[in-house]
This record gives structure tokens, sequence and C-alpha cells, in this order.
């Protein structure tokens, strides 16, 4: 490496080593024990073994009988897939019309958007369950303890998230290649069709995958608009870990087991979309 690029460094060579090396520890460390307790039994890992006596693949088989993980990655792959998709589609467009087209109160959704993402999940726990439960009253319609229902929850949330980004990203695209497509005669949905969509291709996977995640993490919500048979994973797994507190003998292998689980679905999709992600998030930084 040249004296000119070295200079141009933060932070020396040895610093930077060292401080990810460190950086790279406290991620690997407590992942590595999760998959060690995963492998070793209850009572060693109640004993305080960090290093498994004997290796075994016995909590992955118990636990789809002593908790209910199935029936919750299902639900949670369902909601969460729909809200991303959704998310992604609806966010891009709305984007498209912010971005490209002037009417009063353009500057005021923009605005809201940003606001929007400042209001915590909490308080809108109780308004978004007693609306729920009034469509249920009014309109014969079933909300609570429904998929759809918590998709609508879920959507409502993710959907200014991924609508900002579109923006953020719909900004830096040329202009020129709409005019002239509308030259040649195409039309407004042949232009998002051929041209918008695959040109924001890193912006809409990760308006999705946040939107994906945003399902996938959440307890609140999923614990209060469904019921046992609409239990996503996260709410499984806080349900299993509950039941077990005060036990003779609490089963913390199969609880890492089951964290590593619901765990797989997410790195699988960081590691699929990762070239997209890096894209899509770097996009309007630099103008």
């Amino acid at each position: 490496m040249s004296a000119s690029a070295e200079a141009t460094r933060l932070l020396p060579r040895s610093l930077l080593i060292s401080i990810t090396t460190v950086l790279v520890a406290v991620v690997l460390l407590p992942v590595g024990y999760i998959v060690l307790a995963s492998l070793n039994s209850d009572v060693g890992v109640a004993s305080g073994e960090f290093w498994p006596s004997s290796f075994s693949l016995n909590s992955y088989d118990k636990i789809w009988t002593t908790a209910d993980l199935s029936t919750g990655i299902v639900n949670s792959l369902i909601v969460c897939a729909a809200t991303a998709i959704a998310s992604a589609l609806l966010g891009t467009i709305t984007a498209y019309v912010l971005v490209r087209y002037s009417f009063f109160g353009r500057l005021t959704i923009l605005r809201g958007l940003v606001g929007l993402q400042s209001i915590p999940g909490t308080l809108m726990l109780l308004p978004v369950f007693v609306l729920f439960s009034s469509a249920g009253n009014y309109l014969g319609l079933t909300v609570i303890g429904t998929r759809w229902g918590l998709f609508l929850a879920y959507l409502t949330f993710a959907l200014p998230f991924s609508t900002w980004v579109m923006v953020t990203y719909l900004r830096g695209l040329p202009r020129e290649l709409e005019e002239a497509a509308r030259t040649d005669g195409a039309s407004t949905l042949v232009i998002l069709w051929r041209i918008i969509f695959p040109l924001s291709l890193p912006a809409i996977v990760v308006a999705g995958i946040f939107a994906f995640l945003l399902g996938w993490n959440d307890v609140l919500f999923a614990s209060v608009l469904t019921r046992p048979e609409t239990h996503t994973a996260a709410v499984a797994l806080q349900v299993f870990g509950s039941a077990q507190e005060g036990g003779a003998l609490p089963v913390y292998s199969q609880m890492m087991a089951a964290a590593l689980i619901c765990a797989a679905p997410v790195v699988l999709l960081y590691l699929i979309f990762q070239r997209y992600l890096v894209g899509g998030l770097t996009a309007g930084g630099v103008k």
C-alpha cells in the first residue's frame, strides 16, 4: 500500500486490526456459546459447562414437541413475507408519485413520513387494538386473532419507512430514462414495471428486508393481536421460555436451539440479499 493511501486512513492499521478483532469477538463469542449450549444437554448447560462433555442434537429434535415452534415459524413466514412484499411495492409506487409529481400537501406528506418514525410502537398498541376490535363489531369482520389483522398492523408501521427509503433512492435516478420512455409512448405503469422497478431493486430489497425484520422480531403486537394457532415464532419462543421459568430443570439447551432456529431465516435472508443491501443502504448518500 502506498504512503498516500496509508495516510488517508482514519485509523492506523494496527489500531484498526485491534478494534476489528474486538468487535468480531464481541459478536462471535455469544453466538458461539449459544451454538455450544444447543449441542449440550440441559443438565450440562444448567451446571455451567461452556464446552459440552458430549455433543448431541437432541435439543433440536425435542424443541418441535416441547414448543409449538413449527406453527409459529409458518405464521411468521406468511405474515412477514406478505408485509415485506406489500410494503416494498406500495412504498415504491408511493415514492414515485412523491418524487416525480408536484401537488398540494406533498411536503407535508414527506415530513409526516419522517415524523411517523419517531412514534414508539408501544403508544400505538392500544389504539390499534381498539380500532381492530371496532372493525370486528361494526363491520362484522374478525380482525383480532387472524394473520391478516397482524399483517395490517405491520404494514402500517413498515410502509412509512419503505416509502422514505424509496424516496431517497428515486431522487438519484435520472429523469431522462422516463422521458425517453414517454416519448416512445410508454404509460406510467409501463415505466414503473420496466424502468423504475428494475433500477430500484437494491432499495426495494432493503425496504422489504426491514419490513420483514419488523414483523419477525415483534413480540408486543403479535402477543396481543393473535391467538395460539396464529402465534408467530417470536411469541412461541417467548411462551416457551416463560413456561420453563421456575421449573425443576430449566431446558436451557432447548431454548438455545429454539433461538437459533428462529434466527436462521433472518441470517439466510441477509446472506442471499447481501449485495443488494449494501447497494440499497449506500444509495443516495453521495450526490
